[in-house]
């Protein structure tokens, strides 16, 4: 048995304000020829498909001319949870339909936990893989609230709750297995933020759970999993180094440091129900490059690529002695009509004049929420004592208007 485990799409992501639908197209019909080459029988998307609950047509295309063209690959079974940037009415709205093309979604939990395991048959009509197909988890779903609650109670709930529902479904799983002839892999799916996972703060990955609910400890998955195909961040890795615990991470780089990432999809192979795990580096459909010095080292870099006709989009990061005016108008003179393109020009030489420091500014769009957050409770000299349940209370917002825009029909 061998299938493909990918994740964290973001169909309709912009970059500054550029549309980037060739790259999401060209990134499909390269993974179409994956399953195809690898002769996989099975794909499994771990969530975030779309990069809104409200995704453009233009994106809805790209996903629906995907699902039709997959089951011409030979591969038998796709199986697709929601993420958090997701919208599970949405996800949920064609299952049935895609059903008849075997297209499993899992938009939203399902009352009867035991209905998220998914067997799925060879073309004989015999199990050959048992699908533990888990959405990304919303408080909601997993905890009743209670007046008078503390952060930490919410939390230790929160995380119960994760734990019961993953103990719930593949529960189920076991007992089909159990019941089998001869026994088939359990391959468990999540979206979520594992205890130790590697993240940064420009890949797009918001921190929806709040106090400790960030910290999904790998303990809490039953034993009887014998792959776990995660989603949510955006870098590959491993779960706390279990080779069966991944992460593909996002296939196309999601900001200019993303690009700096060995961007895949995983192949795993089943040898009965032990796993094999093979690393398949995803082309470069659109490259990004992030460039810093002073006005020599800038058109020098720039002349570099122009001479290797690279057609990279570009971030510069100037840190001249004057202002960066001069420069972007030489660059732009220099890659007229090569491809390139400047998508965004930090002048840091100006933002340290205006402030007079020794740092460098940073803009609103590199810092999270969070960070926001953080530096105006230092700002208004709020006491040491305040602010973790501030930030606590800022967090529980931050989540709720989060759900509320992936509820966005």
């Amino acid at each position: 048995m061998k299938l493909i485990h990918t994740s964290d799409w973001h169909l309709g992501r912009s970059l500054y304000g550029r549309k980037r639908f060739d790259e999401f197209e060209q990134f499909l019909d390269w993974l179409l020829e994956v399953i195809r080459e690898s002769q996989a029988q099975a794909l499994l998307v771990s969530g975030d498909v779309f990069d809104t609950g409200t995704p453009s047509n233009r994106a809805q295309e790209l996903y629906y001319r995907f699902l039709g063209q997959a089951s011409r690959t030979g591969c038998r079974h796709v199986v697709i949870t929601a993420g958090n940037h997701d919208s599970p009415t949405f996800l949920d709205a064609p299952k049935t339909m895609l059903r008849y093309q075997n297209v499993y979604v899992v938009g939203r939990i399902d009352e009867d936990p035991s209905n998220e395991a998914l067997v799925l048959k060879d073309d004989k009509g015999r199990p050959e893989l048992i699908v533990c197909a888990v959405p990304y988890l919303r408080d909601r779903d997993v905890r009743l609230a209670e007046a008078g609650e503390s952060m930490d109670d919410k939390a230790q709930k929160m995380l119960a709750g994760i734990e019961e529902h993953y103990k719930r479904v593949c529960g189920a799983a076991k007992a089909v297995r159990d019941g089998l002839d001869q026994p088939v892999p359990i391959v468990a799916m999540g979206h979520l933020f594992t205890a130790g996972g590697r993240t940064d703060k420009e890949d797009g990955v918001r921190e929806l759970y709040v106090g400790g609910l960030g910290q999904v400890r790998p303990e809490i998955f039953p034993e009887e999993i014998d792959y776990l195909a995660l989603g949510h961040l955006h870098i590959p890795q491993k779960v706390r180094g279990r080779d069966h615990f991944r992460y593909p991470g996002s296939p196309l780089p999601m900001s200019f440091k993303e690009s700096e990432q060995n961007k895949m999809v995983l192949e795993v192979e089943f040898a009965g129900t032990q796993p094999q795990v093979r690393e398949l580096r995803t082309p470069c459909f659109r490259e990004l490059r992030r460039i810093r010095g002073g006005h020599d080292e800038l058109v020098q870099a720039v002349t570099n690529l122009k001479d290797q006709g690279s057609q990279a989009w570009l971030e510069l990061e100037y840190t001249g002695e004057t202002g960066a005016g001069i420069l972007l108008d030489k660059v732009k003179s220099l890659i007229e009509g090569t491809g390139m393109e400047v998508v965004r020009t930090n002048d840091l030489t100006t933002a340290l004049r205006i402030l007079n420091r020794e740092t460098p500014l940073e803009t609103l769009n590199e810092l999270s929420e969070e960070e926001v957050f953080t530096r105006r409770l230092e700002a208004g000299d709020v006491p040491d004592s305040q602010r973790k349940e501030l930030m606590d209370a800022f967090k529980e917002i931050l989540a709720d208007l989060h759900e509320r825009d992936a509820r966005a029909e």
